[in-house]
């Protein structure tokens, strides 16, 4: 949800994917302006220029290193060309790797819809990016003796 104030400063939206949560927040930032952010739990600030993508107060290069994932939680900011537009800041907890980046880019989809709903929902929408994967690790049931879907060994005799 965007913050309603008169004076906007961010775009925030939650993305979700198995057990991994993202909080995004899409700061607008005028050129070569930093927006100053406290970080939880912390007395110190943290300054973000215009078109960085923070996740858990590290830069998202270090938190994903690849090519292939760079690819991917840019995708949303390429197709709408808003890459160099904002500030981004994301806080992710649960889950593995692999969850926490599609968390990301769940979010990041839902806060740029907040933007501009007209111009980048639909484009948005025709990739797939806004709709939440509702998969999740199966629950274990009782006496299968281990795993979901387990069945325990029977004695042959």
């Amino acid at each position: 949800m965007a913050k309603k104030t008169k004076n906007l400063k961010y775009y925030q939206a939650v993305g979700r994917r198995k057990e991994a949560v993202a909080r995004v927040r899409l700061y607008i930032v005028g050129a070569d302006k930093t927006t100053i952010l406290k970080k939880e739990n912390d007395d110190k600030n943290m300054k973000i220029k215009q078109g960085e993508i923070y996740v858990n107060g590290r830069l998202i290069s270090e938190v994903f290193p690849t090519e292939q994932e760079k690819q991917k939680y840019l995708f949303p900011l390429k197709i709408t060309n808003s890459q160099d537009r904002f500030a981004i800041s994301i806080l992710v907890k649960g889950g593995g790797k692999t969850g926490q980046l599609e968390a990301i880019i769940h979010g990041l989809s839902r806060a740029l819809e907040l933007v501009d709903k007209e111009k980048y929902r639909p484009i948005l929408k025709q990739n797939k990016l806004l709709s939440r994967d509702p998969r999740k690790k199966e629950r274990r049931k009782v006496g299968t003796g281990g795993k979901a879907r387990r069945v325990k060994q029977s004695p042959k005799r």
